[in-house]
């Protein structure tokens, strides 16, 4: 047997769910997949072409390389935010491949072999292998459900030890769709504070808010009274999860944001993993990106309203959710979870995520992607319906 990596303690085999998907699509059966969160996959007229022709006017690949990304690129993410009313400098902002590298970079920043990072639950099931990859130990805070999403800061300020070295926030979190309030960052700032522990947030889904309710935090960029990194990208931002950009703003003191910008270059200029094409089309694929991302706003928008409509007075109901593309449904207690999901799928033909996959503490729960198309979502959405009526 060779040696592998305990970065690697994960069982390599595929869950029951995945298993007997693949088994229905291998006897042709149908399914209505509401786990698709890919805008190539489920957007009919997406722009391939308009792609390629901001590709084909490059006419210079000549390659200077800058462990920051180019300045012209760097300049494009700094307009991004500026019809959103967000003023940032370049000179805070270092491009990556992805949202999932831009972890990776600040884990080997901040974090030594063995030390801990406080992510949320319910959350992405991504993060603890993005920080056991790291060597790093993942220890969940809690987001509880009273009408609307809250952190429990007692539990989180227990699960702080003389190990941790970031809280990660997701914001608006997926699958929760729950946004950041005043009154949250306000206590989570002091504890950041207090203990001096940097802030990671994940702000992927910043632009796809339901409403412009008041009271919300929609990213920490110029939240500068503590050091805090703001992470966002081209797969979400702009609907375009092939063209492997993203990026970390960094914010809190000058003498902060020096310290961790500085760092941060040694450790890009390691791999220097993004590439001179996309940062050179990175204008055109924001302008590209804009009509993306209003297509998918107007789809998540009127999915979340189906799925209101037909569950309305039914056994099974839709949490609140305030942004994203996800939304999180409660189901009746009649089934464990996992019978659900195998139901749903077997007899409805309809493909769901369990709420066990992002961590949910009770049970049970579904989470279906509001970016499929329409008709396919209202489809499942009634036979979902007519599943909890007969259970």
């Amino acid at each position: 047997m060779y040696h592998y990596s305990q970065r690697l303690p994960w069982n390599f085999s595929s869950n029951l769910l995945s298993r007997r998907a693949s088994e229905r699509r291998s006897r042709g059966q149908a399914i209505i997949d509401l786990t698709r969160s890919n805008p190539t996959s489920v957007l009919s007229n997406y722009p391939h072409q308009q792609i390629a022709d901001a590709f084909a006017s490059i006419k210079n690949f000549h390659y200077e390389p800058d462990p920051l990304g180019m300045e012209s690129a760097r300049i494009a993410v700094a307009q991004y935010y500026e019809p959103r009313g967000i003023t940032v400098s370049p000179g805070r902002l270092l491009l990556t491949a992805s949202t999932s590298e831009a972890y990776a970079l600040l884990f080997k920043l901040l974090c030594d072999a063995g030390d801990e990072i406080l992510v949320p639950a319910p959350s992405y099931p991504l993060f603890d292998f993005l920080a056991r990859l790291e060597s790093v130990r993942v220890k969940n805070y809690r987001l509880e459900f009273d009408g609307e999403w809250y952190i429990d800061f007692d539990f989180l300020q227990r699960q702080i030890t003389s190990g941790t070295r970031a809280i990660v926030l997701v914001n608006p979190n997926n699958p929760t769709g729950s946004f950041l309030k005043h009154r949250e960052f306000q206590t989570l700032s002091r504890i950041a504070q207090e203990r001096s522990i940097p802030l990671i947030s994940d702000e992927v889904f910043f632009d796809y808010a339901f409403d412009s309710q008041a009271g919300r935090v929609p990213t920490l960029i110029r939240q500068d009274e503590i050091l805090s990194f703001s992470l966002n990208g081209l797969s979400k931002a702009a609907g375009m999860p092939q063209m492997k950009l993203g990026w970390i703003a960094i914010n809190g003191s000058p003498a902060g944001q020096t310290g961790a910008r500085e760092r941060l270059e040694l450790i890009a200029d390691t791999y220097l993993s993004v590439g001179a094409p996309v940062q050179r089309a990175l204008p055109r694929l924001f302008t590209i990106g804009a009509e993306i991302g209003r297509e998918i706003h107007e789809r998540t928008k009127r999915n979340l309203q189906r799925l209101h409509e037909i569950l309305h007075d039914s056994p099974a109901h839709a949490l609140r959710c305030e942004g994203g593309w996800s939304a999180i449904i409660r189901l009746p207690a009649t089934q464990p979870e996992e019978s659900w999901t195998l139901h749903l799928l077997e007899q409805c033909g309809i493909l769901v995520q369990p709420g066990y996959f992002f961590d949910m503490t009770s049970e049970p729960y579904i989470v279906v992607s509001l970016i499929t198309p329409p008709d396919e979502f209202e489809q499942a959405i009634l036979r979902i319906h007519e599943a909890v009526l007969a259970r």
